[in-house]
């Protein structure tokens, strides 16, 4: 049978360790082979039409955000080396491990960053022909949400090779995963970040837009997420400058919340002002205007707030009567984002990569993002 005509239907083994226990990140290639013989004995007790499917398993533990990123790249590298493989037929077995600590293809090597998450996730796909993959497809979301647990002797194997204590251990379909991910993100306030994630991952050729819990306006499109500049949101805000520039450093701190995730789940993050410019590594950059050549030479100016540091960074010039003019605003979404911002506008405008501290949040009369009328030093 040839490859084109399998289908490859994801599945993934959810393992929950007792609270402050991390299991190690592979297996070895024994270890793997081992374990998918104990999994395929379950599934075929589940789902008894897997004898007529390949079984395909990454001896791998991954966080969700590394499951859930735009084209599956694991399950997507999963298939790819189970097609490979020679048989003689399609009911079959096969497990990638490492080998000299690696794994045989750079998406199947788990992230260190996430190894202490409270959900491990072993990838495994399902291989089945044309005529069996509709049937196969439903039977898999039928079963396994109601009776999906591991077997006692999985269960068993885990805990003993993994060298932790397991709550729970239970298979999922990629569509359960989803499911669950997406109930989580409700739980903390981002449904709105979810709808974007969902976009990308299940229809990537679709527009979604969203505004997040604080009013902020976001877009996926073209394979990455586009938001609205804190600036601008400012901008259409009311109230006094106190609680204006309480509502940006709030606003800037959701920001970062989706930066975080996005970047997780490896979806570009750019301004929808200027979506083709600077901004990676943590950082946006919204110009403003050019840099005036009558005019001093600009400086950069840190917006800061109570537990959040600096917020936002303005690059600004004294021009006529000594008036800030306003060149760009700068916004670090990661810890690390703030020096390699600083030297970017550094660069654009010809300026030193030194911040000037005002120590709060400025606004100009009309409660927009500004700067100080004359230099801090």
């Amino acid at each position: 049978m040839e490859a084109s005509t399998l289908i490859a239907l994801p599945v993934v083994l959810a393992l929950e360790p007792a609270a402050g226990t991390a299991p190690r990140a592979t297996l070895s290639r024994d270890e793997a082979d081992e374990l998918a013989g104990l999994v395929a004995a379950d599934l075929r007790a589940l789902l008894p039409q897997v004898e007529q499917a390949r079984l395909v398993l990454a001896g791998a533990l991954f966080d969700p955000v590394e499951l859930l990123r735009p084209g599956f790249p694991v399950w997507a590298t999963l298939d790819e080396l189970g097609r490979r493989v020679p048989r003689a037929g399609v009911a079959q077995v096969v497990a990638f491990g490492s080998h000299e600590g690696h794994m045989p293809a750079q998406p199947l090597e788990p992230a260190p960053h996430y190894a202490d998450g409270p959900m491990r996730l072993l990838p495994l796909s399902l291989l089945a022909p044309e005529e069996l993959a509709d049937e196969l497809s439903a039977q898999i979301e039928v079963q396994l949400v109601g009776r999906g647990e591991a077997g006692a002797h999985t269960a068993d194997w885990l805990m003993r090779t993994l060298g932790v204590r397991l709550e729970h251990a239970r298979y999922l379909s990629r569509n359960d995963l989803l499911a669950l991910t997406c109930v989580q993100y409700e739980h903390v306030n981002l449904a709105p970040l979810w709808s974007l994630l969902e976009a990308a991952l299940l229809t990537p050729y679709r527009e979604e837009n969203v505004l997040s819990a604080r009013g902020l306006a976001l877009r996926y499109e073209n394979g990455r997420v586009l938001t609205q500049s804190p600036a601008e949101w400012l901008a259409a805000q009311d109230g006094d400058a106190p609680e204006r520039a309480h509502d940006f450093a709030g606003i800037v701190f959701e920001l970062r919340q989706y930066a975080a995730l996005l970047d997780a789940h490896t979806l570009p993050l750019r301004l929808q002002s200027t979506p083709d410019s600077e901004g990676e590594a943590g950082w946006l950059l919204e110009p403003v205007a050019a840099a005036d050549p009558r005019h001093e030479t600009p400086q950069l100016y840190a917006h800061e707030a109570p537990g959040l540091g600096v917020v936002a960074v303005t690059a600004a010039q004294l021009g006529e009567d000594n008036r800030p003019r306003v060149l760009a605003h700068g916004y670090p979404l990661q810890p690390r984002a703030l020096s390699p911002l600083l030297a970017a506008l550094a660069a654009r405008y010809g300026c030193a990569a030194e911040l000037q501290m005002p120590g709060r949040i400025m606004l100009d009369e009309h409660g927009l993002l500004a700067a100080p009328s004359a230099s801090l030093h």
